[in-house]
């Protein structure tokens, strides 16, 4: 008893806040309609103050040929850019940035670059998402080098029910708990970032850096791998990716067993979104049958988390699969969470031949179903004063601006793609713009002055 006594101590005993200095931006100018990033209040914001809504798809064409990625070509992103989208959470794989230990590759740092162009030129920002899926392509997932894993240790095929070889392979969790318990192969992981930083310090159009993707304890005790690992490393790559790029925001995932009793740690930053991941229902039990309990006190349960570090909140990933019977319910329900919150999201994921997919992997299909549950106008950039409201069939958008509202035009952003050309009518007067090609409505309502603007379909 004396024992469990200890342990119940161990495992709940609080720990210091953390922080982590990064200099002040040095940033040069943005690239057109991508303006450099900030956070403040608890949101994203822009040079002018206004809140940023950020939504988009994850796509994992830069991944390692072990996760079978679909290429991210033009079409991709014109139509996220026409279907009303700001944004790709682009993992990138660590073993392909640096493949021997202190080496690191220029020619992958070159393909991310040029994904990166793409999505910048329609009018699209870039997440890049340090991924980890079972560890590394040593063991069929994604994420560490060869040279990051331990070797000699088992790794046993469960042919039958594959999704849990991550979990439960000795070999994957041995060189997790070898990572997180020790200083060197996490200095590496931080130096890669340096590397990336260094390359894109200068670009509005990449949002952050998510610093590591879907990070989790086992075999270690939730609880304590918040406060012993986790969050002493995102301080120490905060700080560090910081000195090197000041410039752009540092998005932090939550633990993957965010369903089970985990703990988030103070950590005093600049510029920092917390990041979880959403599955609540879809790939973690028990299975969504309808009632939205469950999801809307998770979502809230996150938020509270996104505060207390304290944060901007957005969701680097949400997804179940559009098969499910109660898919659509699923969708509806978190993304109204999501909405109560002003959090935006990443969709898991843009290409896939699967249900989880809105464009098959060979390019040939495109689920409009899909699509249209995702696709639905929302205020990209909100001055103070600003808020809006969706109907519930999800084609008009009623903004309402205070008469006290801050400076900068409201940009709408549009599917245009999904829903045609927008009607918009404001009730003050103001000038009100549709620009097709950006898929945006730009709405300039005079200082001083109350404004009620509809934009339907």
């Amino acid at each position: 008893m004396a024992f469990v006594g200890a342990f119940g101590a161990w495992l709940f005993a609080p720990v210091p806040g953390l922080s982590a200095a990064v200099p002040a931006s040095d940033r040069g100018d943005a690239l057109p309609g991508l303006p450099w990033l900030s956070t403040s209040g608890g949101r994203i914001t822009d040079a002018a103050g206004r809140a940023v809504l950020l939504r988009g798809f994850n796509d994992d064409a830069l991944l390692e040929p072990t996760m079978h990625p679909a290429p991210l070509d033009t079409t991709d992103v014109t139509l996220m850019q026409a279907s009303g989208f700001d944004l790709v959470r682009l993992p990138i794989a660590w073993s392909l940035l640096e493949p021997q230990r202190g080496r690191f590759d220029w020619s992958y740092l070159e393909l991310i670059a040029q994904a990166v162009d793409l999505v910048n030129a329609h009018g699209m920002y870039v997440v890049l998402d340090m991924h980890s899926l079972g560890w590394s392509p040593v063991y069929g997932g994604s994420g560490a080098p060869a040279w990051a894993t331990v070797g000699g240790v088992p790794d046993p095929v469960w042919g039958p029910m594959p999704s849990l070889q991550r979990l439960i392979s000795p070999a994957i969790n041995v060189s997790t708990a070898y990572f997180w318990l020790t200083s060197g192969w996490q200095d590496e992981l931080i130096a890669t970032w340096r590397f990336v930083a260094q390359r894109f310090r200068e670009d509005s159009g990449v949002a952050g850096y998510d610093l590591f993707n879907e990070p989790h304890s086992f075999p270690l005790p939730p609880l304590r791998f918040d406060k012993d690992q986790l969050f002493p490393f995102y301080a120490r790559a905060v700080a560090r990716v910081g000195a090197a790029d000041p410039n752009h925001l540092f998005f932090l995932d939550n633990d993957m067993a965010g369903d089970l009793p985990t703990s988030v740690v103070p950590l005093q930053a600049r510029n920092l979104v917390y990041a979880p991941h959403m599955y609540t229902g879809a790939l973690i039990p028990p299975d969504f049958d309808g009632d939205t309990h469950n999801l809307d006190a998770h979502v809230e349960e996150l938020a509270r988390e996104g505060a207390s570090v304290p944060a901007a909140l957005w969701f680097g990933e949400f997804s179940i699969n559009i098969d499910h019977r109660f898919a659509a319910q699923w969708i509806n329900a978190i993304l109204a969470d999501f909405d109560a919150h002003g959090a935006g999201w990443a969709w898991w994921q843009w290409r896939e031949t699967s249900g989880w997919g809105v464009r098959s992997a060979d390019g040939r299909s495109l689920d409009m179903a899909l699509l249209r549950l995702l696709a639905r106008p929302y205020v990209a950039f909100a001055p103070a004063g600003v808020s809006a409201q969706l109907d519930a069939p999800h084609t008009s958008l009623t903004v309402q601006v205070a008469a006290r509202h801050g400076a900068g035009a409201i940009e709408v952003t549009w599917p245009g793609y999904v829903l045609g050309e927008p009607h918009a009518r404001a009730g003050c007067g103001a000038p009100v713009a549709w620009d097709a090609a950006a898929a945006r409505v730009v709405i300039d309502v005079p200082a001083s002055t109350a404004c009620v603007v509809t934009v339907s379909a």
